[in-house]
């Protein structure tokens, strides 16, 4: 469980959304070929690839607006 608070939570999905499309862009992730479905080994891969895109996304952001 987290500590902090709910506001903080709030702030941080909001700031999180508005990067996903960027972040998704960065990462350059395949969609799945229609009627099938990520096995969970690709889909962690998957998690972990969109991660580090979401710290780049963040990062140039963050650079853009100094």
């Amino acid at each position: 469980m987290t500590t902090e608070h709910p506001d903080r939570q709030q702030q941080k999905v909001k700031e999180f959304m508005s990067l996903l499309p960027l972040t998704l862009a960065i990462a350059g992730l395949p969609d799945a070929e229609p009627g099938k479905h990520f096995n969970e080994g690709q889909l962690e891969a998957r998690t972990t690839t969109i991660r580090t895109a979401y710290r780049f996304a963040r990062q140039l952001v963050l650079e853009i607006a100094k």
